[in-house]
């Protein structure tokens, strides 16, 4: 199946969930990113039930604090 990964297009097999997502784009410490499907956000305790179709457009969001005080 075709997904939208951070706007590339891949191919991955039918049945991948949020949470294996993450392990096989090697998103760096996972436990503080922020996932959006079709720019719906998902809960982070549905990561493992949450599976992906054809064309979904994934998007991994960092939070990051900082700037000027």
């Amino acid at each position: 199946m075709n997904l939208i990964i951070a706007g590339v297009k891949k191919d991955y097999p039918e049945g991948v969930t949020v949470a294996r997502l993450l392990v096989e784009e090697k998103v760096e410490t996972p436990m503080y990113v922020s996932v959006s499907i079709n720019d719906v956000f998902v809960k982070r305790e549905n990561f493992e039930t949450t599976f992906l179709k054809e064309d979904d457009n994934v998007e991994f969001l960092y939070f990051m604090g900082g700037g000027k005080a």
